[in-house]
């Protein structure tokens, strides 16, 4: 059984919320953590997969819960958004002091969901859990991201990474249970996934009518193969033959499920007309985007021309999983101006300091690397805290590029210890 990091964080929260959502993908290990959470904080542990339940909770959720002691965990509360209003009416009625009554787990965040009219607000804090980060998979609990934040930058052991181990890394993801699997197994467990998880859950979500299921299925494959590059709805649309407005309503619909998120573009506001507004896609796990584009073998996948874009998916992603635990808060953009100067990740934290990530598979650096970075320094007017560069090298390098110092930074650091 691997750690979940962000465990901690969800005990602590429900010391001072009176509800937490716990959501994130099908299969990321939400029922896990749910149920020894529930026994560690002496709460109760029902899930709507119960068929009885899932019936009471839809036909009459007060009377359900009112049979129900809290403190409760209830998993699978998605299928069950009838429950909102009974969840609201009994964190209403408790006395202000009281905490931690519900912890809901949900594969898909319900409460932005149009088939959803109830709320929570001032009752209600939300954690992500996503698929395993490099860190979870490798026991290491180094936070990568708030350590570019510090002040100054210690070195650390770091290792190179070559393109066979890179690979393998991305096809295997993040699930926990195909970790162990063999790549037979493994590829069966994805297919199994799209069609009796990943599909079933969207309609579920999304009232789809018609011939959806072809669709989706096309749309799913193509995102796979944009993830780590900029998204154009018209041009996604021609591909496919499907309509405009269906393709980006399908798409925000796969952001509700955390199959795939987007990066919107790092815009300042007396600076809008010199960036590209479009944002980025990336999906949220590497083995279901190989899977979807038939890269099972690592030597297909390094020397396809998917690899350079995974592995910044691979890199921006562990990032967004590392803010669920991580000692600050952050949010996440990424940079490219009109003269296609970019930079793949623009991370600002609470006090507005900016930290520009590049990303580079190769164990190899020059000046030229740091082009982008550069541009984005000058673009953010003196709230560029730190440049960095992550690469498949194995040491942290100091780089000087046109009077300013940025770091190469060991990819490794996200998982080894």
């Amino acid at each position: 059984m691997f750690e979940r990091f962000v465990k901690e964080r969800i005990v602590s929260l429900l010391q001072e919320f009176r509800i937490v959502y716990l959501t994130g993908p099908r299969q990321a290990g939400k029922t896990t953590l749910a149920m020894a959470i529930s026994k560690q904080a002496g709460m109760a542990y029902h899930t709507l997969d119960d068929a009885g339940l899932l019936l009471a909770a839809r036909t009459d959720p007060q009377g359900l819960l009112a049979a129900l002691p809290v403190p409760m965990v209830i998993d699978e509360f998605q299928l069950a958004p009838e429950l909102i209003r009974a969840v609201k009416q009994i964190s209403d009625a408790a006395a202000p002091d009281r905490k931690g009554l519900f912890l809901l787990t949900g594969s898909a965040d319900i409460f932005k969901s149009a088939r959803t009219q109830e709320s929570l607000p001032g009752h209600m804090a939300t954690v992500e859990l996503f698929p395993l980060s490099l860190g979870e998979r490798k026991r290491n609990p180094f936070v990568l991201l708030d350590w570019l934040f510090a002040d100054k930058l210690d070195a650390r052991p770091g290792q190179a990474m070559d393109r066979r181990t890179l690979a393998d890394l991305m096809i295997r993801g993040g699930y926990p249970e195909v970790q162990r699997m063999s790549p037979r197994a493994r590829s069966v467990w994805f297919s199994s996934y799209v069609s009796g998880r990943l599909l079933k859950d969207f309609e579920a979500m999304y009232e789809a009518k018609g011939d959806y299921y072809s669709k989706l299925k096309a749309l799913i494959c193509a995102l796979a193969g944009l993830s780590g590059n900029l998204v154009k709805y018209a041009s996604i649309s021609n591909d496919l033959g499907q309509d405009d407005k269906t393709v980006k309503r399908y798409m925000q619909t796969l952001e509700l499920m955390f199959i795939t998120c987007r990066l919107s573009p790092y815009v300042r506001n007396r600076s809008k007309r010199h960036v590209i507004g479009m944002p980025k896609i990336h999906f949220l796990d590497t083995g279901l985007a190989c899977h979807l584009l038939g890269q099972k073998e690592p030597h297909a996948l390094y020397t396809s021309a998917h690899y350079g874009s995974l592995v910044e998916t691979l890199v921006a992603t562990d990032f967004l999983k590392q803010a669920g635990w991580a000692d600050n808060e952050y949010r996440f953009w990424h940079f490219r101006d009109r003269a296609r100067n970019e930079v793949d990740l623009v991370v600002e934290d609470g006090e507005g300091r900016v930290v520009g990530v590049e990303v580079k598979a190769s164990g190899t650096i020059r000046s030229e690397d740091f082009r982008g970075l550069g541009h984005l320094s000058d673009y953010t007017e003196g709230r560029m805290h730190r440049g960095v560069l992550i690469y498949a090298g194995e040491h942290l390098l100091p780089v000087r590029v046109s009077g300013r110092t940025f770091h190469a930074v060991p990819l490794s650091y996200l998982g080894d210890p």
